[in-house]
């Protein structure tokens, strides 16, 4: 979706292309790996059973921190570059598409546990 829809690394021969690709790939893998380990904690649908509270407070922070990085001094060692809001919601909704796909593999797994 970040090299069709927004061409994001597309002009490869752009430098400020490839730091925008390499920082929403970063944003996109954490994201979802945080929000998996919400949804795989428990057999119930994520939204119906309450993380413990240094759980959710760790992923809350790790959260707003992969946001923050490319727009504080460190990103710049790490070639990141800030990312334009569309392109940020684009990242919320591919994050919220993986929770539910995630969700519903969780739920045939346990159908197919209850066999």
């Amino acid at each position: 979706m970040l090299w069709f829809w927004f061409r994001v690394g597309h002009n490869s021969g752009s430098e400020h292309y490839q730091a925008l690709f390499r920082t929403s790939w970063f944003v996109e893998s954490l994201l979802t790996e945080l929000v998996v380990a919400l949804v795989v904690r428990t057999s119930r649908p994520c939204f119906r059973s309450k993380p413990g509270r240094l759980l959710w407070i760790s992923t809350l922070l790790v959260g707003l921190l992969t946001f923050a990085i490319p727009y504080l001094p460190g990103g710049k060692l790490l070639d990141f570059t800030p990312l334009p809001l569309p392109l940020i919601a684009a990242l919320i909704t591919i994050t919220l598409l993986y929770v539910l796909s995630t969700e519903v593999a969780k739920k045939l797994f346990y159908a197919h546990e209850a066999l």
